[in-house]
């Protein structure tokens, strides 16, 4: 089969003009159904499914962050990591004191 050396266009062809809106609407739906399969979604805690947070912090160095399910616990945690943090980065460990507390 020979091609020819040169294509002719049609311009008076008639492109379906609902086309672009039908694939506009097919995104916009798929869109709104996800965000429908979210909205019934609870918001997760951070770590673990924990809600209580504690922050321990050192006059010097790298404080602590825990979360727990008590704020106690949180606060426990916190002092325990601030100690460790604060004396690999070469802080003062004994100075660590809870400096925030709260649950979600």
């Amino acid at each position: 089969m020979i091609w020819p050396a040169t294509v002719t266009i049609d311009m008076n062809a008639q492109i379906p003009r609902n086309i672009p809106i039908l694939s506009c609407l097919l995104m916009l739906a798929l869109g709104f159904s996800l965000i429908a399969g979210c909205s019934g979604r609870r918001s997760q805690t951070p770590v673990e499914g924990y809600a209580c947070y504690a922050k321990a912090l050192p006059t010097q160095g790298d404080g602590g962050l825990a979360w727990g399910p008590s704020v106690k616990t949180a606060s426990v945690k916190a002092m325990g990591n601030c100690q460790r943090y604060a004396a690999e980065s070469g802080g003062t460990p004994s100075t660590c004191q809870v400096t925030l507390t709260g649950c979600r």
